[in-house]
């Protein structure tokens, strides 16, 4: 096997489980949920290894409850978490469907961010009708060149995108820290690393500012609820999707068809790329006003969780990174409430990836959820 076949094989294998070639109820829903069950199981088990006592775990859940759902500022704080995690979970959603194994969407949220930022920033009295607009189009735009950067050494080189995007992830740090040392970008009269302050005719607006100014949520939910729609359009019921989903479940194939596999990969990184600036865009200009380094926390390396648990499908990411928003917001609540450390949240959602990624596991642990379907097999 050659050196390019074996990350090739790999990634295939991958593919399989990212986006199932049949859409079957069980994939996309029963064993989520059951893989979610399974994973707060061991959770508690992980707690009661660490000696943390009954009462402190099921004090913990209750917390994670009340923290993700449990009231409006719990709502606004897990569509808050959401919001980027979904955006950039459609963009390697579309990539996985393509066949390719995209997990470049951290660098693309950073340089999205970043240009987004830039604009943010800029252009004092353009209106806001034009000002917003404009930010989000620079980080969607910037996302997609740096993204097609892997498309384009795939498609022409042959490099492998899962190494070509590790290595933009961390030239995208780099770029990043670059940037914010510059005059014109760095905030006056500071010596740290710290862009300029949006604009308010840049910013993304509270939706919920006239019930309680601290409800965070912000226009970018109705972006994300944008972009669900428009994904799930474009894979599903235009010929650039049908293209898309046709390369990566056989490219032999869809060669043979006459598809251009070359423009086939830059234009599916692109638009995995268009999504995860989206993303970065979304959170300069919703959350934090500014660009820091490490701004994107680690947002586009969970995004490939979510695309994995939503199996690729855009409802599928749309649920799955509400449930990892959630996790995330009763997290903090957790923490707080029962003193159990905020790590057990990163263990539970590596949790869920691993029973996603065995679904006969799931099947094993719960046949009786699985029955219909086997003695369908049989007869």
């Amino acid at each position: 096997m050659t050196d390019q076949a074996a990350p090739d094989a790999l990634s295939r294998r991958l593919l399989e489980r990212a986006a199932p070639a049949r859409a079957e109820f069980e994939d996309l829903v029963i064993v989520p949920i059951f893989a979610v069950i399974v994973a707060l199981a061991v959770g508690a088990l992980i707690m009661l290894a660490t000696a943390v006592d009954l009462p402190t775990i099921g004090r913990s859940y209750v917390a994670l409850v009340e923290g993700s759902v449990g009231s409006i500022n719990a709502l606004s704080e897990t569509l808050t978490a959401a919001a980027p995690l979904v955006l950039a979970g459609l963009g390697l959603a579309i990539g996985f469907r393509t066949g390719l194994f995209n997990i470049g969407a951290e660098g693309q949220i950073v340089i999205g961010g970043l240009a987004a930022v830039m604009v943010g920033f800029s252009f004092a009295g353009l209106p806001f009708a034009l000002h917003l607009p404009l930010a989000l189009v620079a980080g969607a735009v910037a996302g997609a060149l740096y993204a097609s950067i892997a498309g384009v050494l795939r498609a022409y080189t042959g490099a492998h995108e899962v190494i070509s995007t590790i290595m933009l992830n961390l030239i995208s740090y780099r770029i990043l820290d670059y940037a914010l040392s510059q005059p014109f970008i760095q905030r006056e009269g500071r010596a740290d690393p710290v862009s300029k302050s949006v604009l308010d005719s840049a910013e993304l607006p509270q939706l919920l500012g006239w019930l309680d100014p601290n409800l965070r949520i912000h226009a970018g939910l109705i972006l994300v609820i944008a972009a669900v729609i428009f994904v799930h359009w474009l894979l599903f019921r235009t010929k650039v999707g049908f293209e898309f989903r046709a390369s990566g479940k056989n490219p032999d194939a869809a060669l043979y068809a006459g598809m251009r596999a070359s423009l086939i990969i830059v234009a599916s990184m692109a638009a995995a790329g268009t999504f995860a600036g989206l993303a970065g865009a979304n959170q300069v200009l919703g959350v934090l006003d500014r660009a820091t380094p490490g701004f994107s926390a680690g947002i586009g390396f969970d995004a490939i969780s979510v695309a994995l648990l939503g199996r690729s499908h855009p409802v599928g990411v749309l649920f799955a990174g509400l449930l990892f928003g959630a996790l995330e917001a009763g997290g903090r609540q957790m923490q707080v409430d029962a003193g159990v450390s905020v790590d057990l949240i990163g263990i539970i959602q590596a949790l869920i990836i691993v029973f996603i990624a065995a679904p006969l596991l799931v099947r094993a642990i719960f046949p009786w959820g699985f029955r219909r379907a086997e003695a369908g097999r049989k007869e």
